[in-house]
């Protein structure tokens, strides 16, 4: 067992609930093996009890912090300041404490980006892409491919105000690339015939529900790529039935680990072994 002393480093995870998180099993491990004085915790928090907590926190040997639902809207109030693009999404996940103050970061979409960048060996910058599912991850991902150099986006809502509000943001603060499309088998296939790569921003497919799809199989088309964030399963329905049609897929593991490694970097400055990270969760790199 690893010995510690007051000089450790703490990286706090804050949440509710976190029974089920992994992020410690995977930090403390690289921690271990890159032989850093550092140490990952969960903190499971409260919406009332978040600003003391956080503040007694910060008293400690506190170097950074990961923030996870339902806190990562109402801990951008307690921080002294923003990295732009956090500052865009309107969500933190990511917090690092430099001489006494704390910044807020979001790695969420630039997590997704680089794995599927790195499993489809090409770059975001120029790409046409369908994006289904608004909420939190949607949004993440959307305004950082539109910071990426995305060519084109297309969102999509059940509830269509959702897409059309974000598609405005994205316009209006980052550049004029987004446009909304109706949640109609008509308007989505037209769409999707023009796209590079579509992405499941849902959270339909999930287990138990596994048998479920997005969208229907014959939207579907071998020259567009498929990338799922659901990775419970980690093969989805979803991504069963795009590879079998010959589309190339990106699986929705990838942006755990690698939104962790932008974390870690951030927290250490150094480079995270990210295979490591993978081996960690029980995970395949690819």
């Amino acid at each position: 067992m690893r010995a510690y002393s007051i000089h450790t480093k703490l990286v706090i995870l804050l949440g509710n609930p976190l029974g089920h998180t992994r992020s410690p099993a995977m930090h403390n491990r690289l921690f271990e093996k890159m032989d850093l004085d550092y140490l990952y915790l969960p903190v499971e928090v409260s919406n009332e009890d978040l600003p003391t907590v956080f503040a007694g926190l910060r008293k400690m040997n506190v170097t950074g912090f990961n923030v996870t639902i339902p806190h990562k809207i109402a801990i951008m109030d307690l921080l002294d300041a923003l990295d732009p693009l956090a500052e865009v999404i309107g969500a933190v996940n990511t917090i690092c404490i430099e001489d006494g103050r704390s910044i807020g970061y979001n790695t969420d979409g630039e997590g997704f980006i680089q794995f599927l960048e790195a499993t489809l060996d090409t770059n975001i910058t120029g790409k046409r892409l369908f994006i289904l599912g608004c909420g939190g991850a949607g949004r993440g991902i959307s305004m950082t491919m539109a910071s990426r150099g995305a060519a084109r986006m297309f969102l999509c809502n059940r509830t269509a105000s959702k897409a059309e509000t974000l598609a405005a943001e994205i316009n209006a603060k980052i550049r004029p690339c987004a446009e909304t499309i109706p949640h109609s088998r008509s308007e989505m296939r037209k769409a999707l015939t023009a796209c590079d790569i579509f992405v499941n921003a849902t959270s339909l497919g999930m287990h138990p529900h596994h048998e479920e799809m997005p969208i229907e199989a014959d939207l579907l088309h071998p020259y567009m790529a498929v990338a799922d964030l659901v990775y419970n399963p980690l093969m989805t329905r979803l991504l069963t039935t795009s590879r079998r049609l010959g589309c190339p897929i990106v699986k929705g593991h990838g942006m755990l680990v690698h939104q962790g490694a932008l974390g870690f970097r951030l927290w250490t400055g150094v480079d995270p072994i990210i295979d490591e990270m993978f081996q960690a969760l029980n995970l395949p790199v690819n």
